[in-house]
């Protein structure tokens, strides 16, 4: 998180991710992420909680200062997801991702 200079939402830390996978299409995400993956997107609204959730997906990146609407960060909590966010875009935040070895 540090390396990456992102802000903390809510979600356990020590959540370890393998995988980074960047996309705002929900139904991509659902046919080509994988688990234990770190997820990048603009996407806010609640739907994304459920995606990762039946993915597997352990922490999403909301990117270009976008803020997450209260329903997301609650069901977020309840489903163990990490939340954080990032006031660069996608492009910067993904090779950011890249070059900590994730892919």
């Amino acid at each position: 998180m540090e390396k990456l200079g992102l802000e903390h939402v809510c979600g356990d830390l020590n959540t370890e991710v393998e995988h980074g996978f960047t996309c705002d299409l929900l139904s991509e995400v659902l046919g080509k992420a994988q688990p234990s993956t770190l997820w990048i997107t603009v996407q806010s609204h609640v739907n994304i909680i459920a995606v990762a959730t039946v993915v597997g997906i352990k922490g999403i990146v909301l990117c270009d200062g976008h803020e997450y609407e209260k329903d997301t960060v609650k069901k977020a909590e309840e489903n163990g997801v990490v939340l954080l966010k990032s006031q660069e875009n996608s492009f910067i935040v993904s090779g950011k991702v890249y070059e900590l070895g994730l892919r």
